[in-house]
């Protein structure tokens, strides 16, 4: 990724644009699966999606770091657009048939607080905490297989349910390692 982030920084491409960019394509990926939940090719375009969100994420902290562009309005649009686009690309699962609504909220809530115990961690003086099992890149890799799966015909089922059951543990999971971290971190300081 570091030749095409020095070509972009090159050409004049900034971070926060390609923050923003993140966000409204995922905003549209959620939107396909929202507007179609039945139809296999939305699903099927799920892992895509993701892949260009976390590439677009990848790419703006390099930006960022390796080109002198980080801002105090960058690090807001960078925490609030990943918790917008978890919620955009999955809460419209929501409506995938046999998904059991409650549990992909609550795995979707789980992962803005996930977030936000990560962040937090600046309040109390440590540095901004990513301890997993269940951050932000094993999410994409858990809804992408999720959606590869239905997207190639896998009947949908309570293995989905399942799925999300397991990722809700493993989001508790990570919540509690990042207070944790942070709390160690400060108390070391």
């Amino acid at each position: 990724m570091r030749p095409l982030v020095r070509r972009l920084a090159a050409g004049g491409v900034t971070a926060n644009p390609v923050t923003l960019a993140g966000v409204v394509f995922s905003l549209i990926g959620g939107g396909l699966i929202a507007w179609q939940p039945f139809a296999t090719w939305t699903l099927l375009l799920l892992p895509g999606f993701l892949l260009l969100r976390m590439a677009l994420n990848t790419i703006d902290g390099m930006l960022a770091r390796e080109h002198g562009q980080q801002s105090r309005l960058g690090v807001i649009l960078d925490e609030l657009g990943d918790v917008v686009s978890d919620a955009a690309l999955y809460l419209p699962l929501a409506w995938v048939p046999l998904v059991w609504v409650p549990l992909i909220e609550g795995v979707v809530v789980l992962a803005v607080v996930s977030e936000m115990a990560g962040v937090i961690a600046v309040q109390v003086g440590a540095r901004r905490q990513y301890q997993g099992p269940m951050g932000k890149s094993d999410r994409a890799l858990w809804f992408g297989a999720l959606g590869l799966a239905l997207g190639l015909g896998v009947p949908p089922g309570d293995w989905i349910n399942w799925g999300l059951g397991v990722m809700a543990l493993l989001l508790a999971a990570t919540i509690v390692n990042r207070a944790r971290g942070a709390l160690r971190e400060a108390a070391a300081a």
